[in-house]
């Protein structure tokens, strides 16, 4: 009787008609067979209770089509983390209160699964507030939401429409849509999921729509070319497969190879560029001269690289080319053979072999242009690589360096392992030879600073990159984001394996060493991975520093981070200020109480509501020392030389403020500085990767310029902490660490991140959630005003290359790559090379 009672309501509740009770009495019926009747009976109660959800208005639903025959099913829209649904007069809204909003599409209460198959997804974002980026859905294939299951969603169109195309590899139970990494208010409607054929999702990925919405007829034509010609030659399934990786927005695969990145967003054809007509357009035709030194390069590399020179969209280039000495009788002839071949070949035999710093001098002899270009016997150019630094010239006339992206090509032409790089970094490029390929410079400027120097073969190319950067203001050094370059990765070369050639990173710290030689004390250090530690010397005497923790209760925890403050760190001169913001609790009383009578301690009163700016800034003001560390009370010391390692940093003229690595308890990584736009505002680079996580381009092992590190904890000297006015007071808990260095990059300084200085973080033990109302709209507004002050910033951090993704801690590659068009240059220039070695005391402040 129950189960009759709960089938009559149900079909009142979902409308049944006679072709719809047919369909469910036989779904319910193979239910009962399969699943038996307690399961099938609960799964009714779920659906009914879900359909009379769906009656009330003010619940946003969705339409779910996964068979013809089994109709359409009405689904509920729940939110499900950092959302709010709200009704009123507009409409139902959707409000985030967090960077990671989450909506349910909830399949499991009306007893859905989605069995593998494409499938078309449709829906209407109307934004009301904020912004959508990086929109995305998850499915759960029985094992929960997992990153691997990630499908990006375009962004909506003029009239706020999204329409995509994805494939769910096996059975579906849930569906997860993350609308924004920001915070976003929202309306959504329309919202619709469809089961498509095979046949209906390759025409739906033939015909490419414009943003506006209207079919671009263009672009279908030539991607049915394409698809005709794939079909024809290799058969459906190969053709299926290459038009989906054409799809801007289909599903990614698990890890997100290169392979497929290169597929989707760098793969070149003869829709990719209009290169005559960019060439005409510039205004200045400069001549570039790539300088190449051979030596018994196999014939087919060799080859390989001449034709990558001749194949160029810009025309006005040079070849010089220095043999040197080569005895395999090829290499000669294959020389000439180029060189009679075109005229802008020119060919020089060096009468004995003098290796590649004499070769690469004997070349540049050689050269006309008012610039020269560095490429290796055996890697290749991209086709547009001139053109692109010739743009890049016009845009610029005073650009003296430019440097690009590069990958590696393997023996059978395989791309892998790209670099995508940061912005102008004088201090990584101390640690390592990030600018590599493909490097354009002045011809004068690689003159007048004697070319490449004999005895620093294998890493000739850093020495001079340092030697023509010495002195450079930033504005005169230019990064393309893009691979320009192929790198060979043959056995035995340097691309394949960086311990290949041993020497090449000996002579890689020398030059280092040499290019600091006028800073006393200065020790250069190669690391295992074949990159460099630059050891600065502290003045004498070493500044004092204070060290600023702020504290409420939680008495472990601080009992904790002074006591290991205490007795790990060797560095002498230092006072710790303990700032009590209203602790209550009598342990925590107590405990004060007794280290205030350490010489080495002091412990202030700050007796208002907690503001994490208004304790430092006023703490700031009451140290005596002038050198400053912000370190919040979770930290614990684990190194004995971390804070040596931080103030011998922030003591260079040109240094703002200095971060550390950062560990989680499990030995995870916590902080290894901060990345802006992940996640909305900013995030940790390499959250939860495990303790020795190289990173992209080993970045996470070596000290480098980053745009902002955690004031978790953070050294800076006393005078630029006021010269730049200070924690920002309006950002009372979030961003204000964020905001200070950026404050402090604005005004000319550069921010450090150290690997070398290590510490563990208790992250957050000390703050509670921030789920109540006044939290979460407290956070609303910080996010809302880095947005206002810093937005541009936050998409385009000079430190983090547009080829990386900003909804990912890991560095993973861009599903697009964004758009750059402008470098970033400073407000005041302080990095210039020559001088971002010296060492002073800092300011009494």
């Amino acid at each position: 009787m129950a189960f009759v009672l709960i089938l009559a309501l149900l079909a009142r509740e979902e409308r049944w008609s006679v072709l719809d009770a047919t369909r469910n009495l036989a779904g319910i019926l193979m239910s009962l067979l399969a699943r038996g009747a307690r399961r099938t009976v609960d799964a009714l109660l779920a659906r009914l209770l879900s359909a009379s959800q769906m009656r009330d208005e003010r619940n946003p639903v969705a339409r779910v089509r996964i068979s013809l025959g089994a109709g359409v099913r009405r689904v509920l829209l729940r939110p499900l983390h950092q959302l709010q649904v709200l009704a009123d007069a507009a409409g139902t809204r959707w409000v985030s209160f967090g960077d990671d909003p989450q909506m349910l599409l909830d399949l499991a209460s009306a007893d859905i699964v989605l069995p593998a198959g494409w499938y078309r997804f449709r829906c209407r974002l109307q934004v009301l507030a904020g912004h959508l980026v990086s929109p995305c859905l998850y499915t759960d294939q029985g094992n929960g939401f997992k990153s691997s299951s990630l499908v990006r969603m375009p962004p909506p169109d003029v009239t706020g429409c999204i329409d995509m195309l994805f494939v769910l590899p096996r059975s579906t139970v849930g569906m997860r849509i993350d609308p924004s990494r920001r915070n976003v208010e929202y309306l959504v409607s329309d919202f619709e999921l469809m089961k498509k054929s095979r046949w209906r999702a390759l025409l739906f990925m033939l015909l490419r729509r414009q943003e506006s919405g209207r079919i671009d007829w263009s672009a279908s034509t030539r991607l049915v070319r394409n698809f005709l010609r794939t079909l024809i030659s290799d058969g459906l399934s190969a053709a299926a497969a290459h038009l989906m990786s054409q799809q801007p927005y289909a599903q990614q695969p698990s890890g997100f190879d290169y392979a497929d990145w290169v597929r989707r967003f760098d793969t070149l054809d003869e829709s990719s560029h209009s290169w005559d007509a960019r060439v005409i357009a510039l205004p200045m035709k400069p001549l570039i001269s790539v300088l190449v030194p051979v030596y018994n390069t196999p014939e087919r590399w060799l080859r390989r690289c001449l034709d990558s020179v001749l194949k160029q969209a810009y025309p006005h280039w040079e070849l010089c080319i220095a043999d040197d000495a080569s005895p395999a009788p090829h290499v000669q002839r294959v020389l000439w053979e180029y060189a009679d071949r075109d005229k802008r070949i020119q060919v020089v035999e060096r009468g004995e072999n003098g290796h590649i710093s004499a070769a690469s001098n004997s070349a540049l002899a050689l050269a006309k242009g008012e610039y020269v270009a560095l490429l290796d016997h055996d890697d290749e150019l991209r086709p547009h690589a001139l053109l692109e630094i010739a743009e890049a010239i016009n845009q610029q006339p005073a650009l003296e360096v430019i440097y690009s992206d590069e990958d590696k090509i393997d023996e059978r032409g395989r791309r892998f392992q790209p670099y995508f790089k940061p912005d102008w970094n004088p201090q990584l490029l101390l640690s390592q030879n990030y600018l590599c390929h493909l490097t354009v410079i002045r011809t004068e400027r690689v003159r007048s600073v004697g070319g490449f120097r004999i005895g620093f073969e294998g890493s000739q190319d850093h020495d001079l990159f340092l030697r023509c950067c010495r002195d450079l203001p930033y504005e005169r050094i230019r990064h393309i984001p893009k691979v320009l370059y192929h790198w060979r990765a043959i056995e035995g070369s340097t691309a394949l394996e960086r311990d290949a050639k041993d020497y090449a990173s000996l002579a890689g710290a020398r030059a280092v060493r040499e290019h600091l030689s006028s800073v006393e004390g200065t020790r250069v250090e190669e690391l295992p991975h074949g990159h460099y530690r630059v050891r600065w010397p502290l003045p004498s005497p070493a500044p004092k520093v204070s060290i600023i923790i702020p504290t409420r209760d939680k008495v472990d925890l601080l009992r904790k981070c002074v006591e290991s403050l205490l007795e790990h760190t060797r560095y002498a001169d230092f006072e710790c200020i303990v700032v009590n913001n209203q602790s209550s609790e009598p342990p925590t009383l107590r405990y004060l109480h007794d280290i205030a009578g350490h010489p080495g301690i002091r412990v202030l009163d700050y007796n208002a509501p907690f503001n994490y700016s208004k304790i430092n800034n006023w703490a700031a003001e009451q140290a005596r020392g002038s050198v400053l560390c912000l370190m919040n009370n979770d930290i614990e010391v684990i190194a004995n030389d971390w804070l040596e390692e931080m103030v011998s940093h922030v003591v260079r003229p040109d240094t703002g403020a200095v971060g550390a690595m950062l560990y989680y308890p499990d030995g995870t990584i916590q902080h290894a500085g901060v990345v802006l736009g992940v996640g909305g505002v900013a995030n940790h680079a390499y959250l939860n990767q495990p303790a020795g996580h190289p990173g992209h381009g080993a970045r996470a092992l070596v000290a480098q310029n980053l745009s902002a590190v955690t004031g978790a904890c953070m050294v800076v000297r006393r005078q630029l902490y006021f010269e730049v006015g200070g924690l920002e007071e309006r950002l009372s808990v979030a961003f204000n660490d964020i905001d200070f260095c950026l404050r402090l990059q604005e005004a000319g300084y550069r921010n450090v991140w150290t690997p070398h200085a290590q510490l563990i973080h208790h992250e957050s033990a000390t703050r509670g959630s921030d789920d109540s109302k006044e939290k979460r709209e407290r956070f609303v507004a910080e996010v809302d005003f880095m947005h206002a002050r810093w937005d541009g910033l936050l998409q385009s951090d000079p430190a983090y290359n547009p080829n990386l993704a900003l909804d990912d801690c890991s560095a993973a590659f861009a599903y697009p790559p964004r758009l750059t068009s402008a470098p970033h240059i400073a407000r005041r220039t302080r990095d210039v090379m020559g001088r971002s070695g010296e060492t002073t005391s800092p300011g009494n402040g």
